[in-house]
């Protein structure tokens, strides 16, 4: 008798130990997400193929990198439009230091066009990076590519942003005011009435809790 009393002393579960949550089952048909069917085209396969062949183990090559992960845009709050511009966008090909994965060169795959005519597209990449005094190499889309015809295209990137003579911006420059009645960020606005009617000044975010204000001086 006592043995069978042991058994289920046993068996129980004791009075303090958690139940064990079960794992919910997500139905296929519950969510429309389905796995594509490539992540990235033949032709893009056969470019990182060779890609790799040029850099070897120097650089992390990343495919498909969106570029509001490269790029930020200084006083995000005046400079929508900006902010627009690089939104659901990508560099086919980011090369990164394989110690720091800093980016290092961007690698944008392009399709060819008449001679000496740049898409609208593809200039605004080319200012992009060297905005950011990054080199962006572009090759023209194609069907076989040749390590001895790529190569030359990756200098001729990098001394055009040593041509440059890339100047970082200064952080005061990109950073934003703050609110000197309580310390909030400011945003841009503009006087719409008055005899300032186009002038531009901060405000506090918090206007019209807030009424902080500056303004900024016109350019000469």
């Amino acid at each position: 008798m006592a043995n069978r009393k042991t058994e289920r002393m046993k068996a129980a579960p004791h009075p303090f130990t958690p139940r064990q949550k079960e794992t919910p089952q997500v139905s296929s048909q519950s969510l429309p997400y389905r796995l594509r069917d490539c992540f990235l085209s033949s032709a893009e396969i056969d470019f990182f193929r060779i890609l790799h062949d040029i850099v070897g183990e120097r650089f992390v090559i990343c495919p498909k990198v969106a570029l509001v992960d490269i790029f930020n845009v200084a006083r995000p709050n005046e400079n929508v439009h900006f902010y627009n511009k690089i939104f659901r966008k990508h560099v086919d090909f980011l090369l990164c230091s394989s110690q720091t994965l800093k980016p290092i060169m961007g690698v944008e795959l392009v399709r060819p066009g008449i001679k000496s005519e740049i898409r609208s597209g593809d200039q605004f990449m080319e200012d992009l990076f060297m905005a950011a005094g990054l080199p962006l190499v572009h090759i023209p889309l194609a069907d076989h590519y040749d390590i001895n015809d790529i190569v030359p295209l990756f200098g001729i990137a990098v001394s055009k942003v040593k041509d440059r003579a890339f100047i970082p911006p200064s952080a005061s420059s990109d950073s934003v005011p703050l609110c000197p009645k309580c310390g909030t960020m400011m945003v841009l606005r503009v006087h719409r009435t008055g005899s300032l009617t186009g002038q531009k000044y901060y405000s506090c975010m918090n206007f019209p809790q807030c009424p902080g204000m500056l303004p900024i001086a016109a350019k000469a």
